[in-house]
């Protein structure tokens, strides 16, 4: 029998400390001890990152405890205004720990890589996986049901307090910036924690709000979220080994098994995706993913050595800022970088590419965030000009090309147009 209290001691928010004498921490304690839970001991919370930030090591499991210590601290503030609320607990508890259950191998870079959505495979774990299932049902018929709805990308008609584990302002957004910032060694992620959490209330519509004295804490939260955008996540060397990873897996799915080595569960998930059972999703993690690298790297097919062997030995890609570029000049620097790569006897397909996209610090028509003082509520970006400026996206893109290149690149790109 475990002990009835159990301290897990994170380095960001000291002890969370969980006791079975109640109920809904009794529940996480368990689904804790779960394996499809443990794996994420082997989930890298940043993928690849750690190439770029030494530090970044944390893993998926370290991040889901601490996105339930923050919903339970979120949730002891709204109970004394809602005591109502007290009924939820069990499900918010059980969604906040299990919110990544459905992540693959190296979290969201995972996702690009196979294909996958970690929300539908989070909610597919606890609606299939019998150990995480049963515990669930345990606390009550249905139990295991809701929880997955809560999670799935589709759920709109959820409690409030649902906000509290997916929207704009969510404990799981709230300790991966402050997690984030701490593991890459950045201090973009610094946030007034006690003053957000301090500002949640309910509106009218029972719908999760804030209120006007914690705005400039939201302003703040916000503004980070968009610099640790700049500085890490689309950090040049993230979009590169991104880029690799995706590369590698392209490259083993279309050389087949017959050239190919895999283990079981890595070949359904290269060439079985689409129906890919839950014991091979479980099966995948950080470990099995790189040591399969590590075996293409050593005797893989040319083609599927080079991506691997590039990142195994980080010896990365080179990465050019051409957002300032048009449209049209971009393709042409694509197609300039792989006549250079061609010329120095490399394959252009393997080490030239063109990767960019857009962010913006606040997505208004995506559970836009509103005020609310008791009296009058409004949308937060007509009560803020700040924030107002962050819903506009804001573009990066990338020209990836091999070193060898790189003088003549930026040379002939520094050219006046003529």
């Amino acid at each position: 029998m475990s002990p009835r209290q159990r301290t897990y001691h994170d380095p960001l928010h000291g002890a969370i400390q969980l006791d079975r004498a109640i109920p809904a921490e009794a529940l996480a304690i368990d689904l804790i001890d779960l394996s499809p839970f443990q794996r994420l001991r082997r989930i890298r919370q940043l993928g690849p990152a750690f190439l770029t930030f030494h530090g970044a090591e944390s893993s998926r499991f370290t991040h889901s405890l601490g996105v339930l210590h923050l919903a339970r601290q979120a949730l002891h503030h709204l109970e004394r205004l809602h005591p109502q609320l007290e009924e939820q607990r069990v499900r918010l508890y059980a969604a906040a720990l299990l919110h990544d259950v459905g992540h693959g191998p190296l979290s969201h870079s995972g996702e690009e890589m196979f294909g996958l959505s970690h929300e539908t495979w989070s909610a597919r774990v606890i609606r299939e996986a019998p150990s995480v299932r049963d515990r669930l049902e345990a606390e009550g018929r249905g139990t295991a049901e809701a929880v997955a709805h809560w999670l799935s990308r589709s759920s709109a008609d959820g409690p409030g307090i649902q906000s509290l584990v997916s929207s704009q302002l969510d404990c799981d957004r709230l300790d991966y910036l402050l997690r984030d910032s701490y593991s890459t060694g950045t201090r973009y992620g610094q946030l007034d924690l006690d003053r957000l959490l301090a500002g949640l209330v309910l509106a009218p519509d029972g719908s999760l709000a804030v209120h006007p004295r914690a705005l400039l804490a939201v302003e703040h939260y916000l503004v980070v979220r968009q610099l640790m955008y700049r500085s890490v996540y689309n950090h040049r060397l993230n979009v590169v080994c991104n880029w690799l990873l995706k590369r590698a897996i392209a490259v083993a799915r279309q050389l087949g098994p017959q050239q190919v080595w895999t283990d079981g569960p890595m070949a359904d998930w290269l060439w079985r995706a689409d129906d890919l059972s839950l014991e091979s999703f479980l099966d995948n993690d950080d470990v099995r993913t790189l040591y399969h690298f590590s075996r293409w790297r050593d005797d893989g097919p040319a083609e599927l050595r080079d991506p691997c062997e590039r990142l195994l030995n980080r010896r990365l890609l080179k990465a050019l800022d051409v957002r300032h570029l048009s449209t049209t000049q971009r393709l042409e620097a694509l197609a300039l970088a792989q006549r250079e790569a061609l010329r120095v006897g490399l394959n252009p397909d393997g080490c030239c590419a063109l990767q960019q996209g857009q962010t913006r610090g606040y997505d208004p028509y995506r559970s836009g965030l509103r005020l609310w003082d008791g009296d009058k509520l409004q949308a937060l970006e007509a009560s803020s000009r700040l924030v107002q400026s962050l819903t506009t996206q804001e573009p990066w893109a990338w020209l990836l090309h091999p070193q060898e290149v790189e003088h003549t690149l930026r040379a002939k790109l520094q050219e006046p147009q003529t």
